[in-house]
C-alpha cells in the first residue's frame, strides 16, 4: 500500500510539472536553448560544447561514426568539424542523449544503476538503429528518429533516478507499467519540449503492432527496438513482443533484400551508438 502511495506521488508531481531533474543536465539544456534559438550562431554552440568536455567529446565521437563519416570524410579533430558535418538538428539530440543519461548518474543503489547504465546502452543502441532504419527502410526524416530513439525511454529513466530516493518504487511491475509511466514519460517530454509528433510516437509503442510494411515513425521505433542487440532492463511485454518478432519474421520472409538491409544497419549502428553512449 505504501508503495502504491509513493507511486502515486511520482505521477501526482509529473502532472504538476514537479519534476525532478539533476543539477548535471544544465549545461546540456542551456546547448538545448541555444540551437533552439533562431538567431543560433555557429561561434556560440561551439563555446556551448567546449564549455562542458563530455558534450564537446561525444559531438566528435559522433561525427566520426560511420553513418556520419562517409564516402572517405576527413576525420573530425575539432568541435567546429563535428559542428559543421552534424548540423543543429543533430547536435540537439546529442545534448538531449546528455539530459537523458544524466537521469540514471547519480543513483547510488548499485542494483538501480546497473539498469540505469543497461538502459541507457539499450537506448543508444535503438536510436542508433532507428537513424539508419528511417534512412534505409522506413523512408522515416532519420534525424527525427535518432532523436525518438534517444528519448524513447526517458519515463524509465526518470523512474529508475525516483526509485532511488524512494526504496521498492518499482519493485511490482504492474504497479507502474501502463498509463502512469505514459504520464510520466509525457509531462518529461513536454519538460523537454520534446515535438508533439516524437511525443505521439513514444507514447503509442504501448501495446502497438509493427505495421507491414513498416513505416513511419513508431514503426521505425517498433523496428530497433527488435532489432536492438542489447536487452533492456525493464520489463517487457512480452506477448506483444512475440507478436511483433512473427509478424516481421514473416516479413522478412518474403522480403530478403529488406532483411538484408537491416543486417547492414545493424552493423552501421554498431559504431553510432558507441559514439552516444556517455
Amino acid at each position: 500500500m505504501e508503495k502504491l502511495k509513493d507511486f502515486a506521488q511520482v505521477v501526482t508531481e509529473a502532472q504538476r510539472g514537479e519534476l525532478v531533474f539533476p543539477t548535471s543536465v544544465n549545461a546540456a539544456l542551456s546547448l538545448q536553448l541555444t540551437l533552439a534559438d533562431p538567431d543560433c550562431r555557429d561561434a556560440d554552440v561551439i563555446s556551448k560544447l567546449l564549455a562542458e568536455p563530455v558534450l564537446a567529446a561525444r559531438a566528435v565521437a559522433l561525427a566520426n561514426s560511420a553513418v556520419f563519416r562517409s564516402n572517405g570524410a576527413a576525420l573530425a579533430t575539432s568541435v567546429r568539424a563535428a559542428v559543421m558535418r552534424l548540423g543543429y538538428r543533430n547536435l540537439y539530440t546529442l545534448a538531449a542523449a546528455m539530459v537523458v543519461r544524466q537521469f540514471g548518474a547519480r543513483i547510488r543503489d548499485p542494483q538501480l544503476r546497473m539498469q540505469a547504465e543497461q538502459l541507457w546502452k539499450y537506448t543508444a543502441h535503438v536510436a542508433a538503429l532507428a537513424y539508419v532504419i528511417g534512412q534505409r527502410i522506413t523512408r522515416t526524416e532519420p534525424d527525427t528518429a535518432l532523436f525518438a530513439g534517444i528519448v524513447h525511454e526517458v519515463g524509465g529513466f526518470y523512474l529508475l533516478g525516483r526509485a532511488d530516493a524512494i526504496p521498492g518504487l518499482l519493485d511490482d511491475p504492474e504497479e507502474w507499467m501502463g498509463a502512469a509511466q505514459e504520464i510520466i514519460a509525457r509531462e518529461i517530454m513536454k519538460k523537454l519540449q520534446v515535438p508533439e509528433p516524437v511525443a505521439l510516437a513514444v507514447v503509442s509503442l504501448r501495446g502497438a503492432a509493427v505495421g507491414i510494411p513498416p513505416e513511419g515513425l513508431r514503426d521505425t521505433l517498433l523496428v530497433a527496438r527488435h532489432l536492438c542487440p542489447v536487452p533492456s532492463p525493464l520489463p517487457q511485454e512480452q506477448d506483444l513482443m512475440l507478436g511483433r518478432t512473427a509478424a516481421l519474421a514473416g516479413y522478412l520472409e518474403q522480403h530478403p533484400h529488406v532483411a538484408s538491409l537491416l543486417d547492414a544497419a545493424a552493423e552501421q549502428a554498431k559504431s553510432m551508438s558507441a559514439a552516444l553512449i556517455v
